[in-house]
């Protein structure tokens, strides 16, 4: 969210707050989720527009999202499917990855089954990226990410 943030010109620590706290909910209410977090972030001064932001990366969202939330979709889905990806490769490293080989998982229905193929695909599309290239920035923000001292947090967005 933050690289993402970054390109298009956002707040970037802003983004990344609602990349960081968007499933804050989702252990103790995974029925209720991402509709609990509001009750969750309110006593800490979150506003009405981020809890809003938050919810709108349930898939069945009624609204028209905006392009962080866009943004947020896409990236959700994507993230820890990339990430998958790399953990089964012999290095499990993100730096060598090709866009190919994610492409190449996303028609492996078996691999990575909890991934809505289809969330990725229309979120990517609904923020007017290509596929390839959606995945490829996720790749290299992701390794980015790695090598910067605050990966652990950072990795989590």
């Amino acid at each position: 969210m933050r690289a993402y943030a970054g390109k298009f010109g956002e707040d970037q620590e802003y983004w990344g707050a609602v990349g960081l706290l968007h499933d804050i909910d989702f252990e103790r209410f995974p029925e209720q989720h991402p509709y609990q977090a509001g009750d969750l972030l309110k006593p800490y001064g979150y506003d009405a527009d981020f809890i809003t932001n938050i919810e709108s990366h349930d898939r069945a969202w009624p609204g028209e999202r905006t392009l962080l939330q866009k943004t947020l979709l896409a990236v959700d889905e994507l993230t820890g499917f990339v990430i998958a990806c790399a953990l089964v490769r012999p290095d499990k490293s993100l730096e060598n990855l090709e866009v190919k080989s994610v492409m190449k998982k996303m028609k492996d229905k078996a691999f990575a089954k909890a991934v809505n193929r289809e969330t990725i695909i229309q979120s990517t599309e609904d923020m007017g990226i290509d596929l390839r290239e959606h995945i490829q920035f996720i790749i290299q923000a992701l390794a980015t990410a790695k090598h910067q001292p605050d990966y652990q947090l950072v990795s989590l967005i």
